[in-house]
């Protein structure tokens, strides 16, 4: 290999752990994803996913933000190992209505700390939330990371659709459209189906039903006579033995 191939392959390898040191720097933020989906007025379990970006300190706390306009009644932390969780609750200027119970106030805040993400590793922190909201299509979560140096990273920029991500995006929680259940989902065609199949085992159930009652009265009737029968042949044989 000649010298002019060497410094080529060197300057391609330079500029491809270029590429990838500032790919991994870019995508390592706080982010939030679904375990399935998040469907629209349903629940879901969530992750919020946190990676450590510093060679020298470790993230020791975790605060986590829901916003105010989509409030949402249930928010509940799975137990982290190492981790403290603290659940704040804000009451609310318009009460919910879930389940035909009112929400006087909604879950504003959850914070994380007294555990920590070393350099080089992340951790999720598991939620249960609902009910999502019907009339929007993400909620944005801001986020805010301690380090053991002191040092605070926001989370609270909202990401723009169309628009270059920012340096400091908020973790977004997609929410998809409610999947339509079997039933209502069936064309007319199957759902006739459906019922012409039901009117057919209905109509087989009582044709079953009807055997099985005429049967029962011809046994019956047959069992009688064979009663009177034995009575008269015992009452013959008793007037021969007399006589």
């Amino acid at each position: 290999m000649n010298v002019s191939r060497i410094a080529a392959v060197s300057v391609a390898g330079a500029a491809a752990s270029t590429v990838l040191l500032f790919a991994g720097t870019a995508f390592a933020h706080v982010g939030v994803q679904p375990v399935g989906t998040a469907e629209k007025g349903g629940y879901a379990t969530v992750n919020v996913k946190v990676p450590n970006e510093r060679d020298n300190a470790s993230t020791v706390k975790l605060e986590v933000s829901f916003p105010t306009e989509h409030p949402l009644s249930s928010v509940m932390p799975q137990p982290v190992p190492g981790w403290k969780v603290d659940v704040t609750k804000t009451k609310l200027d318009k009460p919910l209505k879930v389940h035909g119970k009112e929400i006087n106030e909604a879950v504003s805040k959850v914070t994380w700390s007294g555990g920590k993400v070393g350099p080089g590793q992340f951790q999720q922190f598991p939620l249960s939330l609902g009910q999502l909201p019907e009339d929007a299509d993400q909620l944005v979560l801001k986020a805010v990371q301690t380090y053991d140096n002191e040092e605070v990273v926001r989370w609270i920029e909202e990401p723009k659709d169309g628009e270059e991500e920012p340096q400091s995006p908020a973790p977004v929680l997609k929410l998809t459209e409610p999947a339509g259940d079997d039933h209502h989902g069936a064309s007319g065609k199957e759902a006739a189906k459906a019922d012409d199949t039901g009117h057919k085992g209905e109509m087989a159930a009582d044709s079953d039903t009807t055997s099985s009652d005429t049967t029962a009265r011809i046994l019956g009737i047959v069992g009688i006579i064979v009663g009177v029968a034995g009575v008269a042949f015992g009452v013959l044989a008793g007037r021969r033995r007399a006589a």
